[in-house]
């Protein structure tokens, strides 16, 4: 069955939750395309009989936030409560432009979420029939305790650092859960804070934890969800002007882009997220990454000039490194390990295997033990070089221990690389250690 009044679109499949008939009103799909969620909760109220109430239990929101919402006083822009009222509703996720729900599958239940100490998720009520909002409002900021204090703040940063530390040693599958938790949690205190230093504080935190989100849907191959959120990480940036950390989420949706052999966004994204650390006074540190992500965008199309200039900026920039330099946080784990590793990556993209695998072998020489995802990454690009310099058996041998790796932290975007490997084996598909990389692959992937 085909939308009314909306060419293309087929019907969404029936779903205890909101009627068919309301899923496929052109109203509601026009609003929920809009993401007026005022349209979409009123249509809720009168064509499918769900009171404000029961709207606010479904999603987990509190009664007087859904009459703000109703009313226009509110709206609702923040993505995990945008996923909440998608779930709590059962509004198929690409009517909202979300990746596709879990319970869309038949039989599965609609996913609980995380419970938080905000404001909105602090109980659980059976019934919120005839109790004053207003007097239920005051129970839940009471029970919420977000009063914001400098301890508050720093124990959020510090979380921040040890979650990238686990996602590099174990991935980020596991881990997405808890980051996706303490980032609705920030924006929930958020809303609750009005000192001006604290809100700035929280929302680049926030930004933080939206990145990370986006990297572990990245690292999944979860292109649509990771780009969502990289861009709400990108808004919290440019909302208080952090001009460093909007050049670092850019360089992130590069980089997606280079994956997805959209090399021309790539450069341009990169050289975006160029202007803004300069307009901000850039360490040399950044400044060499970003040259290197450049460098990538280049490689995907095969520029070769491109590249090799790219390449050569960030070892400029990357000898301008100094003590004294304040870099932030997240741009450390840059060092000369990583640019070694880089250049034979995009050398190794050009097809310049001669060149790319003794920097890659170097690399791993040098490279923390504890850190799989990265270890199983650049194994994986080791081995994409060495056929190409006719060492068959020894890419096989490499390509087994980048897949042992990749199932270790559960990365299937390195599990799907390796898959293309095969590609290159091709022409050695009767040689015995072939035969048993492939059965491996077949055995780790189903």
């Amino acid at each position: 069955m085909i939308y009314k009044g909306v060419p293309g679109m087929t019907e969404p499949t029936a779903l205890p939750g909101l009627p068919g008939r309301l899923l496929t009103d052109p109203d509601m799909v026009v609003a929920c395309s809009a993401r007026d969620f005022a349209k979409i909760f009123n249509l809720v109220r009168s064509k499918a009989g769900i009171h404000a109430s029961r709207i606010a239990r479904l999603c987990d929101l509190t009664p007087s936030r859904v009459g703000e919402v109703l009313s226009g006083q509110r709206q609702i822009t923040n993505m995990s409560v945008i996923e909440r009222v998608a779930d709590g509703l059962r509004i198929p996720g690409h009517m909202l432009g979300l990746a596709a729900r879990a319970w869309e599958q038949a039989g599965v239940p609609a996913p609980r979420r995380p419970q938080t100490s905000t404001a909105d998720d602090v109980l659980q009520l059976p019934s919120s029939d005839g109790l004053p909002s207003s007097d239920l409002d005051d129970i839940l900021a009471i029970a919420a305790n977000t009063r914001v204090t400098p301890s508050t703040l720093r124990s959020l940063q510090t979380s921040i650092e040890d979650y990238w530390r686990r996602d590099d040693e174990h991935g980020g599958e596991a881990l997405r859960p808890a980051v996706i938790g303490q980032l609705r949690y920030v924006l929930g205190v958020l809303e609750d804070t009005t000192d001006p230093h604290h809100r700035r504080t929280l929302q680049g935190i926030a930004a933080e934890l939206a990145r990370l989100t986006g990297w572990t849907y990245f690292d999944a191959r979860q292109h649509s969800t990771a780009r969502t959120y990289f861009t709400q990480s990108l808004r919290l940036a440019r909302a208080i002007d952090d001009r460093t950390f909007t050049a670092n989420v850019l360089a992130c949706l590069s980089l997606q882009a280079t994956y997805q052999d959209r090399a021309a966004d790539a450069v341009t994204l990169v050289r975006a997220a160029q202007d803004a650390a300069r307009n901000d006074g850039g360490t040399p540190r950044l400044m060499a990454m970003l040259s290197i992500r450049e460098a990538f965008g280049h490689a995907s199309a095969h520029d070769r000039q491109g590249t090799h200039a790219a390449i050569a900026e960030a070892q400029h920039h990357f000898g301008r490194i100094g003590p004294a330099d304040e870099d932030p946080a997240w741009v450390h784990y840059f060092d000369q390990t990583k640019l070694t590793v880089d250049t034979g990556i995009a050398l190794g993209q050009l097809g310049d295997a001669d060149a790319a695998e003794p920097l890659i072998a170097q690399a791993l020489r040098s490279e923390p033990e504890t850190n799989l995802r990265g270890r199983a990454f650049h194994s994986f690009w080791l081995a994409r070089t060495q056929p190409q310099r006719r060492q068959v058996e020894a890419a096989c041998s490499t390509a087994t221990e980048a897949l042992d790796l990749a199932l270790a932290v559960d990365s299937p975007r390195v599990t799907g690389h390796l898959l293309e490997l095969r590609h290159q084996l091709a022409p050695f598909r009767t040689f015995r250690p072939v035969i048993d990389l492939e059965a491996r692959l077949a055995e780790a992937t189903g």
